[in-house]
């Protein structure tokens, strides 16, 4: 493990920036960057757009080390290049930002008021194939709809069991459990939340640690247990379809806890904007950001 990747992500200031989006949630993310669906055809065609929508953001001046820890790969992402560097390479080579790699297949049908992961039998090829590549860590994402203690409980197990995997593979997994901002008791299904996530923590070696990528809670400061944690490096917060300006508010009232937003970082950014617009509006995003991220 890179030790100067590890301490960066365990104590510098910044945030992470989500760059993840796959194959369900591309369309939306180009339309909402300008690029319409009929202006592709293809899958193909699809990728190249976002990837150079991604391009242009990671080598916008306003986007570095400074104020951004890591930034989030999705696979495609990840297989391509960056000014003539593997994206993951360029990165920290040239940003000093700190590369995960988004490794889930998506959700599986919802049972129990949750949505677990797909089955995912290529992950250790995955893995090997990112460590490879000088990726850190890793994200995986489920969705709680309810306070169903079974689904939570579920959903807790399979991440804590694939985190268990990755670690073993050398990497440091983002453990994301996601709650719905629109669940039906989001302050229930966080406590119960809490307390599966406290019970698997107690079940990681001496020596292993999990990052921790959780809804803002109803209640300002609820996940302060987990950051000060001794098993966990971090804990990040997602915007989960709150404005930027919503989530920067209540992610400033949860003090230790740092952004990882995808939407939200993006939002303003358009193909259409002119190089020193698109960098403003970059840096401006980034800004408020980092500034709710570092309370």
């Amino acid at each position: 493990m890179n030790q100067q990747q590890y301490d960066k992500v365990k104590s510098a200031n910044g945030f992470i920036a989500a760059l993840d989006q796959s194959g369900g949630s591309t369309p939306k993310a180009l339309s909402l960057y300008g690029i319409k669906p009929e202006a592709y055809s293809g899958e193909p065609q699809m990728y190249d757009l976002v990837h150079a929508m991604r391009t242009r953001i990671v080598t916008s001046p306003a986007f570095n080390g400074e104020r951004i820890l890591g930034a989030i790969l999705f696979e495609q992402t990840m297989d391509r290049d960056v000014e003539g560097r593997g994206t993951a390479d360029y990165l920290w080579s040239v940003k000093k930002v700190v590369p995960f790699l988004k490794i889930d297949k998506g959700l599986a049908d919802e049972a129990n008021g949750a949505q677990m992961m797909k089955p995912n039998p290529g992950l250790d090829a995955l893995l090997a194939r990112a460590k490879a590549k000088g990726v850190f860590g890793t994200k995986m994402r489920s969705v709680i709809k309810s306070a169903n203690a079974q689904g939570i409980n579920d959903v807790v197990a399979q991440q804590f069991a694939t985190g268990k995997q990755i670690l073993a593979a050398g990497l440091v997994p983002i453990i994301e459990p996601e709650v719905d901002i629109h669940a039906t008791d989001k302050a229930g299904a966080e406590r119960m939340l809490k307390a599966a996530i406290l019970k698997e923590l107690d079940t990681l070696g001496p020596d292993q640690r999990v990052m921790l990528k959780l809804t803002l809670p109803s209640t300002d400061d609820f996940y302060a247990e987990l950051v000060k944690h001794p098993k966990v490096l971090r804990v990040v917060a997602l915007s989960g379809g709150y404005s930027r300006e919503q989530a920067n508010a209540l992610l400033a009232r949860n003090h230790g806890v740092t952004a990882s937003f995808s939407r939200a970082l993006s939002e303003g950014l358009t193909a259409q904007q002119s190089d020193p617009e698109f960098n403003k509006a970059l840096d401006g995003a980034i800004g408020s950001i980092y500034k709710a991220s570092i309370t």
